[in-house]
C-alpha cells in the first residue's frame, strides 16, 4: 500500500512537471560558425570585465556580447579548465597551467609551470579543474594536485585515478571512480564512514544548499550527506535523474537547482514547488550533452555543450512557449485555462494540456481572437464564433471572421467586429442572441463605445466611422469621420481605449473626437509621448503595449506619466504578426502571440537598463584609444559593450558628429566608413522609447590623406620650388631669347619697311598706270562720242540728200550734188567697228550685269540699253542703230516690257541705276 501511494505521488508530480515544461526561458545558441572554434566547451566563467570566457579545446574563447575572440596557448595544447580571479584568467591544459591577462584589448598568457619539472613523463597529465581552497590555488589532474600559493608549487600525487576534487566549507573531497569519495587532510586521504554507496560510480558535483550538502552522481542520482552517512535524495525527480546522466549541477537564484545532463539537456527544478523545466534539443537547446555551466552577474545560465554554447535567461521576466512541431502554425491569440492553454492559430483552435495539443472539433481554419467573459472563452473564427467552457466547445453563430470582441465602457454590452460588420451582444450570459448593426456591412477590425447611443468602428482597410444608434441598437446615422475631416491617409486605423477615452491612431498621429464641433483633434498627450507608433494594444487600465520602429515597449501609466520598458527585439524579431498583436492578461502576467508560439511577460516588469558601457574601437584590427588618430580612408569598427546579456540589456543608439538623427546600434557594433579627415565625435545613447540618455562619447581624429602628409607636403614644396626655379630660368632664357628676337624683329621691320616702301612705289606706279588707262578710256569714250557725232552728221547728210532730191529737178546737177554730199559725209567702215568695240569696253560691266538680270535680252536690246545709258535721244539713236525714229520708239516700248517697267518708271533712269 505504501509503495502504491509513493508511486501515485510520483506520477502526480510527473504530471505537474510535464505541465510546467510548457513555458521556457529564452535561449540563445552559439555554434562553431559563430565563435569559429572547436566543439566541446569544457569550462565557462564570467570575468571581472563582464565578458564570458570558455575553455574550448584548443582555444580560450572570449565573448563580450559584441564580438568573439579566440586565443591559443604557446604549446597549442587543449585547454580543459579555467578559473577567474580579479584580472587573471587561470587556465589548465596538458602538462601546463598559467594565467591570462588583458592588455590593449587582447589576451596575453603567462605560464606558471614554464621551466619547472612538475609533470611525470609517463603520466598523461591534464589539468581538469582549478579551484581555490584555504587561500591557495589548486590545479587538479587525474593523478595529481598542484597547490600554488603565488610563489611556490606543491605537488600531491594520488595513489589512484581521481575524477574531480570538490571544496565544501573547510573540507576537500577527492572523487575516485573505483573507490568512491575520499576526504583529504593535507597529504592524507580517507573514505568517510557510510559513503560506500559511491564506490564504482562517478561523482560530478558536490553542492551545499541551505545547510545541506548534495552529492550528484553520474548514474545513481543525488545523495544528501547526513551524520551517519549518505541518504538518497527524497525527491520524485531523483528517479528521472538516474537515467539522465548527471554531468554538472549548481544551485541558483536562492531556491532553484540546475542540473546539466549527458542526454536530457538541462533540468531546472524549483525546490519550493518541485516543478521543473526541461530544456533540451526537442524544444530550444542545440545539444543535449551539457559539459559545463556558469551563472553570470544577471543570474542567468551559460552552458558549455558537447557542441556549442547556450545562454539561458533563467532570471528573465520573459518566458516562451515554443511549438517546434509545426502543429500550431502562426498563433493569433492565446488564453490560459484551468487545464493549460487555449490557442487560436491559422490552423485552427487548439487546447493544450499535459504536454499535448488537441484541435477542437470543427475549428480547422483561421482562428482570430480569444476573449474571456466570466468563465467562458469566446473565440472569433473564420467560420463564425465559438464558446469554450471547461473543455466543451459550442458554436455561437456562423458570422465569418470574428476579429475582435470589445466590451462597452458604459455597460455590459459586447461588440464583435467581423468580416461583414458589427455584432452586438447586449446579454453576455446568452451569447447565442445578437443583433447586427445596420448600414455598416463591411469588414470592421476595431469597435469601441464610451458614450450611450454611439459607437466607433475602424474599417479593416481604410476609414473611421461614427455610428449613432437608438436604445435598441438600430442605426440612425453612419458618418465617415476621416472623410469629413479630409484626412487623406486613413488606412489601417487603430482604435485604442485609455481610461474611458477613445483615441484613434491615424497615420502615426493620435486623435480624439471633439463632440462639440464634431471634428477630430490631435491628442497632445499621446502625440508628445508616443511618436512613430505603428501599433498599440491595451492590457488593462494602466498598462498597454506599443510597437515603435519595430520594437515592443510595455507601458505603465501613472497619472499623465508613462514608464517605458523595452522588450528586446531578439525575443520576437521576425515573429510578430503585423496588425494582429493580441494580449491576454492573467493575474500578474500577460501573454502575447508570435508566429511560432507566444511570450509570457510579468505585468510589473521594469527594465532598468544599465547606463555604463565600454567602448572598444578598432581600425585595421588595431585598438584605437579615445581621442586618438586613425589613418585616412580606413574602416573604424566601434564595439559598444554593455556587459549585459539578458533582458536588461540596454537599447542603444548613436549620433555621429552631432547629427540630429539617432541610429540604432545593431548587435553592439558601429561601423564607420568614408570618413573625412579631421576631428569626429560619436555619442552613445540609451533609449527607453521616450527619451535618449547619453551614456558615453568616443572622439577620434582622421589623419590627412597620405598625399597631405608632412613628407608629401615637403615634396610638394620641393616640387613647387623646383618649378619656380626652372620657371625663373626659363623666363630668363626666354627674356634673352626675346631680346635676340627683338633685335631680329627690328632688322626684319627695317627690311619690311624697305619692302613696303618698294611696294608702295610699285603701287604708285600701278596707280599711275591705272590713271593712264583711265585717260585712255576717256579718250576712247571721246572717240565714241566723236563717232557718234560723225554718225549723226551722216544722218544729217542723208537728210540733206533727201532734201536735194526733193528740190533739185535737174538730173545732172542732182547727181553732182548728191555725190558731193556723200563724199563730204562718208563714214569709214573701220571707224564704225572701232566705235562698237570701244563702246562695249566702256560699258562691259554694265552689259554683264544687264545680261545676268535679264538673260532674255537680244544683242540689239543690249545695244539700245547702252545708248540709253549714254543718255542719247531717240533721234540720236536712230542712225546709230540704222533704224527710223519711230523704230527706236517702238524698240524702246518693247524693251520696257522685257524689263518689266511700269508706265511711271523712267527707262533711262532705271538703266543708269544698274
Amino acid at each position: 500500500m505504501k509503495s502504491i501511494l509513493i508511486k501515485s505521488v510520483f506520477f502526480f508530480f510527473i504530471a505537474f512537471y510535464t505541465q510546467a515544461q510548457e513555458l521556457l526561458p529564452f535561449v540563445e545558441n552559439y555554434n562553431k560558425s559563430d565563435y569559429q572554434g572547436d566543439n566541446q566547451i569544457w569550462n565557462v566563467a564570467q570575468g571581472k570585465d563582464g565578458a564570458m570566457y570558455f575553455a574550448n579545446n584548443h582555444y580560450l574563447l572570449r565573448y563580450d556580447g559584441v564580438k568573439w575572440e579566440k586565443y591559443t596557448l604557446p604549446n597549442k595544447t587543449i585547454i580543459r579548465s579555467i578559473l577567474i580571479e580579479g584580472d587573471k584568467i587561470y587556465s589548465g591544459s596538458y602538462k601546463e597551467f598559467g594565467y591570462w591577462y588583458r592588455k590593449d584589448s587582447k589576451m596575453h598568457y603567462v605560464s606558471i609551470t614554464k621551466n619547472l619539472r612538475l609533470f611525470d613523463e609517463k603520466d598523461n597529465e591534464e589539468i581538469w579543474k582549478i579551484f581555490r581552497f584555504n587561500g591557495a590555488l589548486y590545479f587538479q589532474s587525474f593523478n595529481d594536485i598542484f597547490i600554488y600559493d603565488g610563489k611556490h608549487i606543491k605537488k600531491i600525487k594520488f595513489p589512484f585515478l581521481i575524477s574531480y576534487c570538490f571544496p565544501v566549507d573547510n573540507n576537500l573531497y577527492a572523487a575516485s571512480v573505483k573507490y568512491g569519495i575520499f576526504k583529504m587532510n593535507g597529504n592524507r586521504i580517507a573514505n568517510p564512514k557510510g559513503w560506500n554507496v559511491l564506490k564504482n560510480t562517478v561523482v560530478h558535483a558536490i553542492e551545499k544548499h541551505k545547510g545541506k550538502t548534495y552529492i550528484f552522481t553520474q548514474k545513481k542520482g543525488v545523495f544528501i550527506i547526513e551524520k551517519n552517512g549518505l541518504k538518497s535524495w527524497d525527491n520524485p525527480i531523483n528517479e528521472t535523474l538516474k537515467n539522465a546522466t548527471i554531468n554538472v549541477a549548481k544551485f541558483i537564484n536562492g531556491n532553484k537547482l540546475v542540473i546539466g545532463t549527458g542526454n536530457r539537456g538541462i533540468i531546472i527544478l524549483d525546490l519550493s514547488t518541485n516543478l521543473y523545466k526541461n530544456i533540451e534539443r526537442d524544444n530550444v537547446l542545440m545539444n543535449n550533452s551539457i559539459l559545463s555551466l556558469a551563472i553570470d552577474k544577471e543570474n542567468d545560465l551559460w552552458l558549455g555543450l558537447d557542441n556549442g554554447i547556450a545562454h539561458v535567461e533563467v532570471n528573465s521576466p520573459i518566458s516562451f512557449f515554443y511549438d517546434n512541431s509545426g502543429i500550431l502554425g502562426s498563433v493569433y491569440s492565446v488564453a490560459i485555462t484551468n487545464k493549460g492553454y487555449l490557442i487560436a492559430s491559422n490552423h485552427g483552435v487548439f487546447e493544450y494540456a499535459s504536454g499535448k495539443f488537441n484541435m477542437m472539433p470543427n475549428t480547422q481554419g483561421q482562428g482570430w481572437n480569444i476573449s474571456k467573459i466570466d468563465n467562458k472563452y469566446i473565440i472569433g473564427h473564420n467560420d463564425g464564433s465559438f464558446s469554450y467552457d471547461n473543455g466543451s466547445l459550442t458554436k455561437i453563430n456562423g458570422v465569418s471572421g470574428g476579429w475582435n470582441l470589445t466590451k462597452s465602457s458604459i455597460n455590459d454590452t459586447y461588440f464583435q467586429s467581423t468580416y461583414s460588420g458589427i455584432l452586438v451582444y447586449d446579454n453576455y450570459k446568452d451569447l447565442s442572441k445578437y443583433k447586427i448593426i445596420k448600414g455598416l456591412a463591411k469588414p470592421i477590425k476595431y469597435v469601441a463605445q464610451n458614450k450611450r447611443n454611439e459607437i466607433w468602428a475602424a474599417d479593416n482597410y481604410r476609414g473611421l466611422y461614427r455610428v449613432l444608434l437608438d436604445d435598441n441598437y438600430n442605426t440612425k446615422k453612419v458618418e465617415n469621420v476621416t472623410q469629413q475631416n479630409k484626412i487623406k491617409n486613413d488606412f489601417g486605423i487603430k482604435i485604442f481605449e485609455f481610461r474611458n477615452e477613445i483615441l484613434f491612431l491615424i497615420n502615426n498621429s493620435w486623435y480624439t473626437f471633439n463632440s462639440i464641433n464634431n471634428k477630430l483633434v490631435e491628442n497632445e498627450l499621446f502625440n508628445t509621448n508616443f511618436k512613430d507608433v505603428s501599433d498599440v494594444v491595451a492590457i488593462d487600465e494602466d498598462h498597454f503595449m506599443v510597437l515603435q520602429n519595430g520594437i515592443l515597449y510595455h507601458i505603465y501609466a501613472s497619472g499623465n506619466k508613462f514608464i517605458w520598458n523595452i522588450i528586446q527585439e531578439k525575443y520576437y524579431k521576425g515573429k510578430l504578426i503585423n496588425e494582429n498583436l493580441r494580449i491576454f492578461k492573467n493575474q500578474n502576467h500577460y501573454l502575447f502571440n508570435l508566429d511560432d508560439g507566444f511570450i509570457s511577460l510579468q505585468l510589473e516588469y521594469e527594465n532598468k537598463q544599465k547606463s555604463a558601457v565600454e567602448i572598444e574601437a578598432f581600425s585595421d584590427s588595431n585598438l584605437v584609444p579615445n581621442e586618438s588618430k586613425i589613418k585616412f580612408n580606413t574602416e573604424l569598427r566601434i564595439n559598444v559593450i554593455s556587459g549585459i546579456y539578458g533582458a536588461s540589456k540596454p537599447n542603444l543608439f548613436y549620433r555621429f558628429d552631432k547629427n540630429k538623427e539617432y541610429t540604432p546600434i545593431s548587435d553592439g557594433l558601429i561601423i564607420l566608413n568614408n570618413l573625412s579627415s579631421g576631428f569626429h565625435n560619436v555619442e552613445i545613447f540609451k533609449h527607453d522609447g521616450a527619451t535618449y540618455d547619453k551614456v558615453s562619447t568616443f572622439e577620434f581624429k582622421v589623419a590627412e590623406p597620405w598625399y597631405f602628409s608632412f613628407w608629401m607636403v615637403m615634396l610638394y614644396l620641393f616640387v613647387i620650388g623646383a618649378i619656380l626655379f626652372f620657371y625663373y630660368r626659363w623666363n630668363k632664357f626666354r627674356y634673352t631669347q626675346k631680346l635676340k628676337l627683338q633685335a631680329e624683329e627690328l632688322k626684319h621691320q627695317r627690311e619690311i619697311l624697305e619692302m613696303e616702301l618698294k611696294k608702295e612705289n610699285e603701287l604708285n606706279i600701278q596707280e599711275y598706270e591705272k590713271h593712264i588707262l583711265e585717260l585712255e578710256l576717256q579718250t576712247k569714250s571721246s572717240e565714241v562720242a566723236g563717232k557718234s557725232l560723225s554718225i549723226a552728221k551722216q544722218s544729217e547728210m542723208i537728210e540733206n540728200i533727201q532734201n536735194i532730191l526733193e528740190t533739185e529737178k535737174d538730173f545732172n546737177k542732182l547727181k553732182s550734188e548728191i555725190k558731193k554730199a556723200i563724199k563730204i559725209n562718208e563714214v569709214n567702215k573701220h571707224e564704225w567697228e572701232t566705235f562698237e568695240t570701244n563702246l562695249n569696253q566702256i560699258h562691259n560691266e554694265f552689259i554683264i550685269n544687264l545680261t545676268k538680270k535679264f538673260p532674255n535680252l537680244t544683242p540689239k536690246d543690249i545695244k539700245l540699253c547702252v545708248y540709253l545709258k549714254m543718255n542719247l535721244s531717240s533721234k540720236e539713236i536712230a542712225p546709230l542703230m540704222n533704224i527710223s525714229f519711230r523704230g527706236v520708239e517702238l524698240h524702246r516700248y518693247r524693251l520696257r516690257k522685257k524689263l518689266n517697267l511700269t508706265q511711271d518708271e523712267n527707262l533711262s533712269k532705271f538703266l543708269l541705276s544698274l
